[in-house]
């Protein structure tokens, strides 16, 4: 039995770790932390969670007992993970970082981005990125994962086949995405009320969005050279899930792409390629950790159209966080994330 503890434990990831680790054989989670809420029962808080962590309360973030632990997942915004990742590290604590703050390479880039210095750059290039259907080796091994964002998830599976096999022109990838209201967190913002969000659809962050040099950088990794990316998010009037309608333009005659992207996936658990002709939706993903993918191409066309949906709360965040867990310590990759999506 490992010992966890989570940072930021009031928001949606958070919750959606709690809910998703009781069901870990081989996790307590002895530790979870908010300065706002502290002393508050998470039972108390999440009434769902009555039964299953009944005398674990949210607490002030303390090092120490942080440093106790065998790994600590942060769900915090973007930054805080800087302060506490060094000393838990010097403890012999290994990290998963749900937020951005160790995704990018370039301390430079970050700090654009995100408006801010970046508070630890020594650790970035130590920081492993957390997919693990790209990374899973040298995942097993880190002391430090920073787990990939939602879209950036969706966005570099579907992408990947074609990619490593340099099937596409890169420089013309076009990832249109739409997003559940949980991807704006659970703060309170006037653009996510009912009323606000209700019978309506828009873009957002067209003329840059701060996951698009994320899944520039996961792209170019995977094709060994720059992408020239578009890629634009929109909210959507649904509680979670994302869909990624991906496009690329074939650069030479790919063979059978069902068959390249079944056989590319084939050992992978959590990637489900759909039969061919096949429009994956979001809810057949709620509430479990796997990324669906359909493949199509048009009549006397040469562009690729890739369909990939995800839970942005589970296989875009806390599912995938304890999917490197599980690789982190050696257990079943799937231990603890097996159960089928909730319908309707």
């Amino acid at each position: 039995m490992i010992k966890v503890g989570i940072v930021g434990g009031t928001g949606y990831t958070g919750v959606e770790l709690l809910r998703l680790l009781t069901q870990h054989p081989h996790v307590s989670v002895e530790a979870i932390t908010s300065r706002s809420e502290a002393g508050v029962k998470v039972s108390d808080m999440y009434p769902n969670l009555r039964g299953h962590y009944d005398t674990l309360a949210f607490s002030e973030p303390d090092a120490q007992q942080l440093g106790a632990m065998d790994a600590v997942f942060f769900a915090t915004p973007h930054g805080v993970a800087h302060a506490l990742a060094g000393e838990l590290l010097d403890n012999g604590t290994r990290i998963i970082d749900l937020s951005a703050d160790f995704r990018l390479r370039d301390a430079a880039e970050w700090a654009a981005w995100y408006g801010q210095p970046h508070g630890a750059p020594a650790l970035l290039d130590e920081a492993v990125y957390g997919l693990p259907e790209k990374h899973r080796e040298k995942i097993k091994t880190a002391r430090l994962v920073a787990v990939p964002g939602c879209y950036p998830t969706a966005v570099q599976l579907g992408y990947l086949p074609l990619l490593e096999a340099g099937l596409v022109d890169t420089d013309r990838l076009i990832a249109d995405c739409k997003s559940g209201v949980t991807g704006a967190g659970r703060g309170a913002k006037v653009g996510s009320l009912l009323a606000e969000a209700s019978e309506s659809m828009k873009a957002y962050g067209a003329s840059g969005h701060r996951h698009l040099p994320e899944i520039r950088q996961g792209l170019a990794d995977m094709q060994g050279g720059s992408v020239g990316l578009t890629f634009v998010p929109h909210l959507t009037p649904m509680i979670r899930g994302i869909h990624a309608t991906l496009y690329a333009t074939l650069s030479q005659e790919p063979g059978d792409l069902q068959a390249r992207f079944e056989q590319r996936f084939a050992n992978e658990p959590f990637v489900d390629v759909m039969p061919a002709g096949s429009h994956p939706e979001t809810r057949s993903v709620k509430g479990i950790n796997t990324c669906r993918i359909a493949i199509h191409r048009q009549e006397n066309s040469n562009t690729v159209v890739v369909l990939s949906v995800i839970d942005n709360l589970v296989k875009g965040a806390s599912g995938q966080a304890i999917q490197n867990l599980n690789l982190m310590f050696g257990f079943d990759e799937t231990t603890g994330l097996n159960a089928p999506a909730i319908m309707p």
